[in-house]
């Protein structure tokens, strides 16, 4: 995948995100683990469900509080 398509990637999931904090979390995840993935060269898609994940779960570990 090239940088254009991961960063239209973030963007959609950016703008598809809706207002609860969790999705907004997942959402800045996703694309924290997208830029993540470019920078390291791994594989794009499985850096933003791994950072998505993250993201919406970090408060109910209480990480993100």
């Amino acid at each position: 995948m090239s940088r254009i398509s991961m960063l239209l990637v973030v963007a959609a999931v950016a703008g598809l995100s809706a207002c609860t904090p969790d999705q907004e979390r997942a959402a800045v995840g996703a694309g924290a683990g997208a830029v993540g993935a470019a920078i390291l060269d791994g594989n794009i898609l499985t850096g933003a469900a791994i950072g998505a994940a993250a993201g919406a779960l970090c408060d109910d570990v209480s990480i993100c509080r």
